[in-house]
């Protein structure tokens, strides 16, 4: 009998949601009780998936195995930048797991590469389609520490063109839903039309391109990846293996072998799917236990099976609409929910606004980068390397690719560049995708297009601001207000934007509360400060220097800030060598950024800058680390009995995330040495919630 491989492919992505003028994610309230969307799907899903558990009949933790080493998966790249620096256990554990599988499959790595920031391919420019691959190969080699070989299009959105950039810059395969296949025929036979004849999901195909080269595709297995992700095949894990199992099994009775693969959101397992990441983990134990069936991703697959059949895709088509790319530009009838009266006809004009703005950000930038960039629009390209490096890696940039001398010539240079960051950026699928205007999502591309907006007439651009405020007010929301686009832009305007006074007023704030400084990629400060208490207040007074990092300006602000009670600080900041005496700039606590009161309050609470989630954690934890230097067995049952108890606090708080990570620090530390044998480990195992007797055996995949 023919072997049969199987693939799980999981898509992880989020769309960028940083405040532009920030780079910072700020507070979400539909996210509660989590700060934003991206730390709660963490929570829920990526991190659970990077340690997933696999439970005994009795509901304790038999082993803890990370699923991204077993499955093929890609995570969008800026999402990996949100995790590099917000979650970092969870974003190591992402690229450790494509490490072990290039050990698992034949040197093959799981990860999967993806254009930059999910634009719909098919709908953008030339231009924009080259450096979103290009921008998505760089970030993938800089994290992962290889070349990609396949890459996820965002909603699987596909034309000729856009297979024609993932060929050029070596991508060698791509993931389509089996629709998006047109026709399809043998080595030198005749084409059979998919729709009519059907579509065999267990092979790879070779798409010609009109260049000359070629790139594989698969198409996944659509009935058994919707059961996945939309019906009830996910609810247990041996139900899941067993549905593919079966699939694998039949291929081996026909002896025609080949992939058994499915394609979801990565959302689904655990997020969407309440202990999805559990599930995933049972079945893939399953599934390597089946003899005849093997685990398996695209590319050791393609390496040992490459294709011999040849394919021609069902062009501007994705997974996600069932009208083409309709979805990202007209109002095609797909959406997710709303009231009965609404619509999308908003689409139409949100696109045909943004189209234009940026074909005007892309006159601009033309004519500006004379003089000031080598090469604009290959500098561009090569703009990656700014974004993602260190400040001696965007120096190096600025050496190669700036055309000035200047530091007046190369900041605006770096204005420009920062633009056509947010043109691209504000192209989001996510924009179009849901069902209303006012959508944080929608806000949210239309705070890029505000910020390249505000670059580009920091540079002396004239007449965009009107001519797009005009044409974004065609697009009319839904709801009781029904805002159109113009109002949305100006309240983001209103809320979102931030300048080098306010940058310098929350530096002062923090130092007047004694809170800790912020960290910024974007921003820097640094003062020269003088404090003087008194009984009933405390008062600074200084110069700081604000940097804004991504164009290397600096403005200098003499600050004076009086903090009287919690609640009654008065803070002035003006520039250096302004008129001091104007009062008119006096600002309070209330008009401080929310991340800096949240700091400041938790502060007021917690002097020593540790939460109470945080003291309890480690509280456990020194309970734990101490409990082998006590004396006789009545010793070590008093101590067992202050774990259990500080455990059961946990639990009651709501810790569970911070347990979570207990447990996977605590199977990470013991697992290389073996066998629990001391009484202590194996009570310690049982306090955490672990099986004690298969806790002996750590074979977590």
């Amino acid at each position: 009998m023919s072997e049969v491989w199987v693939c799980i492919h999981a898509h992880c992505y989020q769309p960028p949601r940083e405040n532009p003028w920030l780079e910072e994610v700020e507070p979400e309230p539909s996210a509660h009780p989590a700060h934003d969307w991206n730390e709660r799907i963490t929570a829920e899903c990526y991190a659970p998936n990077a340690a997933a558990r696999v439970l005994d009949s009795q509901g304790r933790i038999e082993s803890i195995r990370n699923n991204y080493a077993s499955i093929s998966f890609n995570f969008g790249p800026t999402l990996l930048g949100w995790m590099e620096s917000e979650a970092p256990e969870a974003y190591a554990a992402v690229i450790e797991a494509d490490a072990a599988s290039r050990s698992r499959f034949g040197g093959h790595g799981s990860a999967l590469a993806q254009p930059y920031n999910h634009m719909i391919m098919p709908l953008a420019t030339s231009r924009d389609r080259r450096t979103q691959v290009a921008w998505g190969v760089a970030d993938f080699k800089r994290r992962f520490r290889r070349d990609p070989e396949g890459m996820w299009l965002p909603e699987t959105a596909v034309d000729l063109e856009t297979l024609e950039t993932l060929a050029e810059y070596g991508i060698r395969f791509t993931v389509l839903a089996p629709h998006q296949a047109d026709r399809v025929r043998c080595a030198g036979g005749e084409w059979r039309d998919v729709e009519r004849d059907g579509l065999d999901t267990t092979v790879a195909y070779r798409q010609c391109l009109p260049s000359g080269k070629e790139i594989a595709l698969f198409f996944y297995d659509g009935p058994t990846s919707r059961a996945v992700a939309f019906e009830s095949l996910l609810d247990d894990g041996e139900t899941l293996a067993s549905r593919l199992i079966d699939l694998a099994r039949s291929r081996r009775e026909s002896e025609a072998g080949g992939l058994v693969h499915i394609a979801t959101d990565g959302e689904t397992y655990g997020h969407h799917h309440a202990h999805g990441d559990m599930a995933l983990a049972v079945a893939l134990g399953r599934i390597e236990r089946e003899p005849g069936v093997r685990l398996a991703n695209y590319g050791l697959f393609l390496a040992e099976h490459p294709p011999e059949h040849e394919v021609q895709v069902r062009e501007h088509t994705a997974w996600s609409c069932a009208h083409g790319v309709e979805r990202w530009r007209s109002d095609c009838g797909c959406s997710t929910g709303g009231e009965s009266d609404w619509d999308q006809a908003w689409r139409a004009p949100l696109r045909a606004a943004l189209d234009a703005l940026a074909a005007a950000l892309d006159r601009y930038f033309e004519e500006r980068a004379d003089g000031l960039l080598r090469e604009p629009w290959k500098a561009r390209e090569a703009y990656i390397d700014a974004v993602l490096g260190t400040a001696d890696e965007r120096d190096g940039y600025v050496e190669e690719w700036c055309a000035s001398d200047t530091s007046h010539g190369r900041e605006s240079a770096l204005r420009l560049l920062e633009m056509q960051r947010c043109a691209m950026l504000m192209f989001t699928s996510c924009g179009w995708f849901f069902n209303d205007l006012a959508g944080i999502e929608t806000r949210q591309i239309l705070r890029y297009a505000a910020r390249a907006l505000e670059l580009a007439e920091s540079l002396g651009a004239t007449g965009m601001r009107e001519s797009f405020l005009a044409a974004v007010s065609d697009a009319r929301g839904n709801g009781p207000t029904a805002p159109d686009g113009q109002a949305v832009i100006l309240d983001e305007i209103s809320t979102a934007q931030v300048s080098a006074p306010d940058i310098a007023m929350d530096w002062v704030a923090r130092r007047a509360y004694g809170a800790r400084e912020a960290e910024s990629s974007a921003w820097g400060a640094v003062g020269t400060w003088a404090t003087a208490a008194a009984p009933d207040a405390t008062a600074v007074a200084g110069t700081v220097q604000v940097t804004d990092r991504r164009i290397k300006h600096s403005d200098t602000f003499i600050a004076r800030a009086l903090l009287r009670e919690p609640d009654d600080f008065r803070i002035r900041i003006v520039p250096e060598g302004s008129n001091e005496e104007d009062r008119s700039d006096l600002r309070y606590l209330e008009d401080l950024r929310p991340d800096t009161r949240a700091v400041i309050e938790a502060t007021e609470v917690r002097s020593d800058g540790r939460s109470a989630e945080e003291e309890v954690i480690a509280g456990i934890r020194a309970a734990i680390e101490t409990f082998g230097l006590v004396g006789d067995d009545a010793d070590r049952r008093r101590q067992l009995a202050v774990v259990e108890d500080l455990i059961a606090r946990a639990r009651e708080d709501g810790l569970e995330l911070a347990l979570w990570e207990l447990q996977n620090e605590w199977w990470r530390a013991t697992r290389p040495g073996g066998e629990l044998t001391s009484p202590t480990e194996r009570a310690i195992a049982v306090c955490l919630g672990f099986a004690v007797d298969t806790a002996n055996d750590h074979q977590s995949g």
